[in-house]
């Protein structure tokens, strides 16, 4: 079977995106679907033509801005019908891109610190999610703000309020798969993380079928 063709950039400032990179690197390796390509804090791999050799896009950031050249050529490619799987901190680069927000279904707001806490399967019969029952990670839980019409797979506890850890989302022809997820390198051993990074990547790289409703 023909491997995904896969960009992973990893980059940005805050989290060691390196080690990260390494842990999300060396989870997709495990389960040999994917050919990967792995550039580190350059951005302008999202000017079109750049991404049109791939399939999926993998990516691990935080903060940074986007000119409208990577913006466009991001975003216009997810929709032409490619997959994104955005990691964690995903959810905190370009605040202030409201396009790049809407694509990925939802933004950081806050976190508690670095813990152990509960992760619940809200899915079980998804691709993704299937067969997988509730688990105890270490890690940063993110608490985010997102679209309602998202369509939430796993959700972790924030004072009594279960929120997203995990989700999928249609950005025109494209799929969307977002982790919260891979704090520091360590995290991005844990083998739920791996397991539902390799799912959830593959679900966003496979085009849905024709009435596909989440």
């Amino acid at each position: 079977m023909e491997k995904i063709k896969t960009l992973c950039l990893y980059g940005g400032t805050v989290h060691d995106y390196k080690a990260c990179g390494e842990g999300i690197t060396a989870a997709l390796k495990k389960c040999d679907a994917f050919d990967l390509t792995i550039v580190e804090d350059d951005l302008d791999v999202l000017v079109a033509p750049n991404l049109d050799p791939y399939d999926l896009f993998v990516f691990y950031y935080t903060l940074g801005e986007l000119t409208d050249a990577q913006k466009n050529g991001l975003l216009n490619w997810v929709a032409s019908g490619k997959g994104y799987a955005g990691v964690h901190s995903a959810a905190d680069s370009f605040r202030e891109c409201p396009e790049y927000r809407a694509m990925v279904g939802g933004y950081f707001l806050t976190h508690p610190k670095y813990r152990d806490y509960q992760v619940s399967i809200v899915d079980p019969d998804h691709p993704i999610t299937r067969d997988m029952v509730e688990f105890t990670v270490t890690d940063e839980q993110y608490i985010v703000s997102y679209d309602k019409r998202n369509h939430i797979l796993a959700t972790a506890l924030h004072k009594g309020e279960a929120l997203p850890v995990a989700w999928t989302k249609k950005w025109s022809k494209g799929r969307v798969f977002w982790l919260a997820l891979g704090h520091n390198g360590d995290s991005c051993k844990d083998p739920n993380f791996a397991l539902l990074l390799q799912r959830g990547a593959k679900w966003a790289a496979t085009p849905p079928p024709a009435k596909e409703d989440k």
